[in-house]
């Protein structure tokens, strides 16, 4: 069972690196950001994975904080595109 969790974080880890390909080169801001939010669902994902591999919840604690902390900063980097200001 292991193994499996092994090989789907060596995939994940693998997609992340794409996605940053896409973040440094993107077409556009909007195509960034995206590519940015998905970095850190992969991430959150990530440190699930790794928290079943080596038996520590403590590791899905801190991926939940990590997805309310990527929540709030991509609805503030998206209403800062919309608007031009956080205000």
């Amino acid at each position: 069972m292991i193994d499996i969790f092994l090989v789907s974080a060596i995939i994940l880890t693998f997609t992340i690196f794409l996605c940053l390909y896409r973040v440094v080169f993107g077409p556009g801001v909007e195509n960034r950001l995206i590519a940015v939010n998905t970095i850190g669902t992969k991430t959150i994902i990530l440190l699930v994975i790794i928290g079943f591999i080596f038996v520590r919840p403590i590791f899905i604690d801190i991926s939940i904080v990590y997805a309310m902390i990527t929540f709030i900063a991509t609805l503030a980097i998206a209403k800062y595109l919309r608007r031009g200001c956080i205000c």
